[in-house]
């Protein structure tokens, strides 16, 4: 198969999107030649059947226009379509894929549901998210799949563990960062938060104000980021967001255990469920037990990045 990819960003150096470089890998492996194109490209080595093109910065007419004149000059160098978490490129080029009878797959993991989305999801043929709670418009073209995690890259370390508490996520008010600063200081621990975000100065306010013993890790590549999982103590997961978060399932790969205060994650794979308060937070970390650790193998099994890009490619075909 031939594959066109349209993404945020391209960079393995990259905070948030690193991981990406290692679906398009596991695509290549799979495909004949892949055209990615993206909004922003840095540090990557992919390869020689992946082609890379960063759209223009000058504005977001500019930027659909070259998305429509890529998609119709290389027409003949690609069989379908794959748009990774940003449903504004089937929006502009939809109609366009359509016309030229491309398959197209939408990748959405997140709670917002807006015009965006609507629009996006009548032109493709199937929307692929992580979890059910993962995507929230109801339309029988949902399929869940689950996430994929480098289980060969997220693996437990040498089995030696600190006493710290681990964060991460971007920081803004949805993943509640202030709830761990707050059961960290009546935990009596040392909370490391790895990720950075609007709310940063807010939260480092507060852990001066509560005599917490915070380190701000800031943006972590993927590799620091798995030796902060295998170092910690214990995870803690307090975000809002709805939806089945990578960052927890990349914990449970590298065997950290796991708290949430998310109710509904314990059907995934073993977590300690509490309730979303600095007390009932603090009082799990104080008892300090271990969920089973199949979780490891949970991870291997249903969300493993080397079983769900065969299935992607199955709704491309």
């Amino acid at each position: 198969m031939r594959l066109l990819i349209c993404t945020q960003t391209v960079d393995a150096q990259d905070a948030d999107l690193g991981f990406f470089v290692r679906w398009i890998e596991e695509f290549a492996k799979n495909s004949e030649h892949i055209t990615v194109i993206c909004l922003r490209k840095g540090i990557y080595a992919l390869p020689q059947n992946v082609e890379v093109i960063a759209l223009s910065e000058q504005g977001r007419i500019r930027r659909a226009f070259e998305v429509c004149t890529i998609s119709f000059r290389r027409r003949k160098e690609y069989d379908a379509v794959f748009v990774h978490m940003n449903p504004e490129y089937v929006i502009v080029a939809g109609w366009l894929w359509r016309m030229l009878h491309k398959r197209i797959v939408l990748w959405y993991v997140h709670k917002s549901v807006n015009a965006y989305l609507r629009i996006a999801v009548f032109f493709v043929h199937t929307v692929l998210t992580a979890s059910k709670e993962s995507f929230r418009l109801p339309t029988p073209k949902r399929e869940v799949v689950g996430h994929g995690i480098d289980i060969d890259f997220f693996t437990p370390g040498d089995g030696s563990r600190g006493t710290h508490l681990l964060s991460a996520g971007r920081l803004m008010k949805s993943k509640n960062h202030d709830l761990v600063i707050r059961a960290a200081k009546l935990a009596g621990r040392e909370l490391r938060i790895a990720g950075e975000g609007p709310e940063r100065e807010a939260l480092q306010r507060l852990a001066e104000e509560l005599g917490t013993d915070v380190e701000f890790l800031g943006g972590l590549t993927q590799r620091q980021l798995r030796d902060e999982y295998r170092s910690a103590a214990h995870f803690i997961h307090t975000s809002e967001t709805g939806s089945l978060d990578k960052v927890v399932l990349e914990a449970a790969a590298c065997d950290c255990n796991v708290i949430t205060t998310v109710d509904w994650l314990h059907q995934y794979f073993p977590v300690q469920s509490v309730a979303a308060d600095p007390d009932a937070i603090a009082r799990a970390v104080q008892l300090n037990a271990r969920e089973s650790a199949d979780r490891v193998e949970i991870i291997r099994r249903d969300h493993s990045l080397s079983a769900l890009i065969p299935r992607i490619l199955q709704k491309l075909a």
